[in-house]
């Protein structure tokens, strides 16, 4: 046969040919795509074998206890006889409590005897690196000598104000992630924080946040939101969940069905939403959606009454009116919407039970009895902070234990629960992990890796993307900070304990040339004594920087003891005004005060702040701190380039300082971009 040239001088192949070829290549790859499902359901195979057989081989009380998580957060002893009836001096006096940073004896029995499956650890258990992880490796330690299984590890490490580990990076928050409108901030910011949990230790992480705060009056929530934008919240969510996972971390969608509609914080009181299941799947429902979608493990459930979805009915014990099921104890929420409906399979746990809105309504025994049977899997038991709520957290184990025996709990709802919970142990190779010994490289690489400088510059970079300015009358912003000018930093009451970050931002600009010659920077604080000082040093002072933390409702009226110090910034603003001068204003926490304070020349949005009474150790050393502020009064100088956009609707406020429906701000906003 001979065969022809192409036109570039190559020879073609026969038709014939081409398709044999073809043909034989497609018949390769299906059989190894063929191959690889066969090893992938081998895998499967093994794996739910492996899970059943270890099922199988619990008792009823492994079961409640791997449905179960434990805090031990802080340990103070009751006072204690000696010599007979001879007691401490006062008996009433109470023993200084301790940080739990390290097992004692009653800590370590408890899980060696009840197999818990996971525990959570807050601010209180972490001292410094090397001391938490050889605190996390005796939990394990302990647990597995005692014939448990390696525990689920978690924390909430949201990041800004809801960071639990203060030696590590703290973060913006999810709203200046939102500010910077740039996704992958928010997966850079969460895996950072997964590869510092990894390296404590830590396999679970209570993150991201997913509620859509669309209510500006919510007290708890706030700047935890990225949004009151459901999609906005989607997007950014979903590149949380993505760099939680790349650094391979548990994490957990809360609060689930959402808790951003809420007036009412459920650690105190008992939140209610008058939502239809209709309106939640065109809001709260669409980022979780996503994100289950998006392969989600595990979800938190919100403390929260939706009467026109749950309308069972419950006797309060504190009030003894009828309250309404919450989503933790709604069958109706977590099983027929969650898992039938949305379609999630993973593991879903309750927030804390010893909330308000839990454990001042409802009997124990009917906590766990409605909690375990609405379809939660498992359940955070009373956080310990004291010998007699070890006590509950114990009796609480041996009465779930009981209600399962006599069936009050339902048998086959614990076997299902186990099953989710191995798995995600499988998943994450916890069940085959049994060497939890603490190295010297292990201590070296979370000393060095966990608040690195590398990871608090890329967050302080973060943070200067963040700050957004919703208005700049006469280019008000930056100030024209001039060779011998003063310029005055005044911190209202409500931020007082973060007068250290106005010391610490005034020597940053004195290291990088911002301060000009012979100018100065007052930093000072009102309170409820030196209104005359603060307004005569700001009728002095050349140029004016008015920070204000809003952190409720009552923050926007001077009526209030919350709300005085706007009263001083009022008349500051208008008295400068009627000189001829300006006043800028830093919002350093919710963002909606900037509507309290129309008439400033410039306004800012910084959406987080942290305590800072006085400069911080240098970058890498002590405490971590929210770069967020710093930023933004940098940024009044001239330190740093302004792009960030508004994440959220800022309402106007009517004569009573309470938000109205018109908005003021919309959402993108930004006056320089």
């Amino acid at each position: 046969m001979v065969l022809g040239l192409s036109a570039c001088g190559q020879q073609e192949t026969p038709v014939g040919l081409n398709e044999t070829a073809a043909q034989t290549q497609q018949a390769s790859q299906m059989q190894e795509r063929e191959d690889e499902a066969k090893v992938e359901a081998n895998s499967e195979a093994e794996i739910e074998a492996k899970i059943e057989a270890l099922l199988a081989g619990m008792t009823l009380r492994d079961k409640i206890g791997q449905m179960l998580f434990v805090s031990y957060r802080i340990w103070k002893e009751a006072p204690k006889e000696v010599e007979g009836n001879v007691t401490v001096e006062n008996a009433a006096e109470e023993v200084p409590a301790g940080n739990v940073t390290a097992l004692n004896d009653e800590i370590r029995a408890a899980l060696r005897e009840n197999h818990f499956g996971g525990t959570v650890l807050f601010a209180e258990n972490y001292q410094d690196a090397e001391q938490t992880l050889r605190l996390i490796a005796d939990i394990q330690e302990t647990s597995v000598a005692g014939g448990g299984l390696p525990l689920l590890v978690a924390t909430d490490q949201e990041g800004g104000n809801v960071a639990r580990i203060g030696f590590g990076t703290p973060g913006v928050g999810n709203m200046a992630l939102a500010a910077t409108g740039n996704p992958d901030n928010a997966r850079q910011m969460a895996y950072i924080y997964g590869e510092e949990l990894s390296l404590l230790g830590v396999n679970t992480d209570f993150a991201p946040v997913l509620d859509v705060n669309n209510n500006p009056r919510n007290p708890v929530i706030g700047v935890r939101s990225f949004s009151d934008d459901p999609a906005k919240v989607s997007s950014f969510g979903l590149a949380y969940l993505s760099g939680l996972h790349e650094a391979g971390t548990i994490a957990t969608l809360k609060h689930f069905p959402g808790h951003g509609n809420t007036d009412t914080d459920s650690h105190t009181g008992f939140p209610c939403i008058q939502s239809s299941y209709e309106e939640l799947q065109k809001t709260e429902l669409v980022p979780f959606q996503q994100a289950i979608d998006a392969g989600a493990d595990m979800i938190m459930t919100a403390h929260i009454q939706y009467p026109q979805i749950e309308t069972g009915t419950y006797t309060s014990i504190a009030t003894g009116e009828q309250v309404y099921l919450p989503a933790t104890m709604s069958r109706t929420i977590l099983t027929d919407i969650l898992r039938e409906d949305m379609g999630f399979e993973g593991v879903i746990v309750s927030d804390a039970l010893d909330m308000a809105a839990i454990s001042e309504n409802f009997e124990t025994e009917d906590i766990l009895t409605l909690t375990f049977n609405s379809g939660v899997n498992m359940l955070i038991l009373t956080i310990v902070t004291n010998a007699d709520l070890f006590q509950k957290t114990q009796d609480m184990v041996d009465m779930a234990v009981q209600l399962a025996e006599d069936g009050t709990i339902d048998a086959a709802r614990i076997d299902d629960s186990v099953r989710r919970i191995l798995t995600l142990k499988q998943k994450y190779g916890l069940l085959d992990q049994t060497d939890f010994g603490v190295t010297e490289e292990q201590v070296k690489a979370a000393t060095s890796g966990v608040g690195s400088d590398a990871n608090r510059e890329t967050v302080w970079d973060i943070a200067r993307q963040a700050v957004t300015v919703v208005q700049n009358k006469e280019q008000a912003f930056p100030l024209q900070f001039a060779a011998g000018q003063s310029a005055l930093i005044l911190f209202a009451d409500s931020c007082a304990s973060r007068v250290g970050t106005g010391e610490q931002v005034k020597e940053l600009l004195q290291e990088q040339g911002y301060v000009p010659e012979g100018a100065e920077i007052t930093v000072l604080v009102n309170s409820a004594e030196n209104e005359e000082d603060c307004v005569q040093a700001a009728d002095k002072a050349d140029h004016v920087i008015l920070v204000y933390r809003t952190y409720g409702k009552a923050n926007l009226d001077p009526n209030t003891g919350d709300g005085f110090s706007s009263a001083v910034f009022d008349r500051i603003i208008e008295e400068r005004h009627a000189a001829g001068k300006q006043a800028l204003l830093i919002s350093c926490q919710l963002p909606y005060d900037a509507a309290r304070f129309p008439e400033a020349d410039a306004i800012l949005l910084a959406y987080n702040s942290s305590v800072m009474r006085e400069i911080p150790p240098a970058t890498g050393a002590g405490s971590a701190y929210i770069p967020n502020l710093p930023a933004a009064l940098c940024a009044c100088f001239g330190y740093g380039e302004v792009k960030g956009q508004l994440p959220v609707e800022l309402p106007q406020l009517d004569e009573s300082y309470q938000f109205t429906e018109q908005i003021l701000y919309e959402r993108g906003e930004a006056a320089l971009k």
